[in-house]
């Protein structure tokens, strides 16, 4: 989901938790199928036909590319809350997270904001 999207329908401190807690389901996910991979490759040590070795051989490379997807998910989504939180902090009044999208042009990246304590307008990066 878009930044502008998830602070117009949740409000920035929901959309950020929402997406924490999204990467690190990614994380979970990631170690399961790292678990999977190890796993896998401890059964080609002790499997006796060629079919069975590689079998597992071929479940070894599917979990570990699930691995990195997952991983490179995780650490995309928690770079990107992680952004967008050092940016949440109006500067007039210092209220975290308390703002509302203003305009999001469809091409660009940038946001415009403003704060619901104070009204201060600013510009997030949604990158």
């Amino acid at each position: 989901m878009r930044m502008t999207d998830g602070i117009r329908e949740r409000g920035f401190r929901r959309w950020h938790e929402r997406t924490l807690l999204a990467s690190h389901g990614w994380l979970a996910g990631a170690i399961v199928a790292a678990f999977a991979a190890f796993g896998s490759l401890e059964a080609v040590l002790g499997s006796d036909g060629w079919v069975d070795h590689a079998g597992f051989t071929l479940a070894a490379f599917f979990c570990g590319a699930v691995t990195l997807f997952a991983l490179r998910r995780f650490l995309l989504a928690l770079v990107r809350a992680q952004k967008a939180a050092a940016q949440a902090e109006c500067s007039g009044c210092q209220t975290f997270g308390r703002l509302e999208v203003i305009d999001a042009a469809a091409g660009s990246q940038c946001v415009r904001v403003r704060c619901r304590a104070c009204g201060k307008a600013w510009t997030m990066d949604d990158g």
